[in-house]
């Protein structure tokens, strides 16, 4: 079992930042690929960014591309998300998850088996 616990969120205006935190225990932290979905209100979960297991690979969507990092810190043992130049349209529950032991680690929710239990962020124009 992983067990996952997101904070960080909060209201920002538009073109501000912030950085979102993973706390995941229950598994080595340096085996876990893990991976940033989000839920704007009103729709489905979204894929955001995913990470290797050695924080060497990462992967994002192209609607965050370029203004969005995912990183894993070992020290802190700890997943990150850093949003830069924020949009009213980021605004959404933000989870952290990680796949099943032997699926792919892609943009699919049926894919993961752990969850967080999300943190809101709120972008406002």
């Amino acid at each position: 079992q992983v067990q996952l616990v997101e904070s960080g969120g909060g209201l920002v205006q538009a073109g501000g930042s912030l950085r979102l935190s993973c706390a995941a225990s229950g598994r080595t932290f340096r085996s876990l690929r893990m991976a940033w979905f989000r839920q704007p209100p009103g729709n489905e979960r979204e894929f955001v960014a995913r990470v290797s297991s050695s924080g060497g690979s990462t992967y994002y969507s192209a609607s965050v591309k370029d203004r969005f990092t995912i990183s894993k810190n070992f020290d802190t043992q700890r997943l990150y998300l850093q949003l830069s130049a924020l949009k009213p349209e980021d605004t959404a529950v933000y989870y952290c998850a990680v796949p099943s032991d032997a699926g792919p680690s892609d943009g699919q929710t049926r894919s993961y088996a752990y969850w967080g239990q999300g943190t809101q962020v709120t972008v406002s124009s």
